[in-house]
């Protein structure tokens, strides 16, 4: 791999690698820390990667990995509210609008921090990061049934504790 094809193969997956990374880590400098390791590795081992058809997926792949390395390392799990990771806002929303879908992603996020590890990483990968099926498979080194599986019993969780929490006074 020269430096073109690293530039344009690699580099354009840097910020879905700095979001899996975050979702990880919870904090940004990890995360770009994670993100600029994965890099170099992958770079230092260009020669030996002639194989890889999917380099974006091996990319999350090894951020996966250097992710769950870190937090091991430190024996913590900081994450912080998904509407500080993600930019939900949108203008024309009046104040009251605001406030609902503000609550609304602080309780889907409490509700996907919840899950189990395995379900959180595939519901982030498929539905926040808009992975396929198949590439979620090669990043998080698992068939395609217990993906789907799953994925399934993530989103049905989520659902009905949604429904649950919404149904107040009914």
């Amino acid at each position: 791999m020269n430096l073109e094809s690293f530039q344009n193969r690699v580099l354009p997956a840097k910020n879905k690698l700095f979001r899996f990374a975050l979702r990880f880590l919870g904090s940004e400098e990890d995360a770009k820390d994670v993100v600029q390791e994965v890099f170099i590795r992958v770079w230092n081992g260009r020669e030996q990667m002639t194989e890889i058809q999917n380099w974006e997926a091996w990319c999350m792949r090894i951020t996966r990995n250097l992710s769950l390395d870190r937090v091991r390392s430190n024996n913590r799990r900081q994450t912080r509210p998904m509407e500080e990771t993600f930019d939900v806002r949108q203008e024309a929303l009046t104040p009251h609008e605001s406030t609902e879908i503000s609550e609304s992603m602080h309780r889907i996020s409490q509700i996907i921090e919840a899950l189990p590890e395995k379900q959180r990483q595939i519901i982030h990968l498929r539905d926040v990061e808009g992975y396929s099926y198949n590439e979620i498979c090669e990043i998080l080194e698992l068939d395609m049934n217990q993906v789907k599986v799953n994925l399934f019993r993530a989103r049905t969780t989520v659902r009905e504790k949604l429904t649950k929490m919404n149904a107040y006074g009914l």
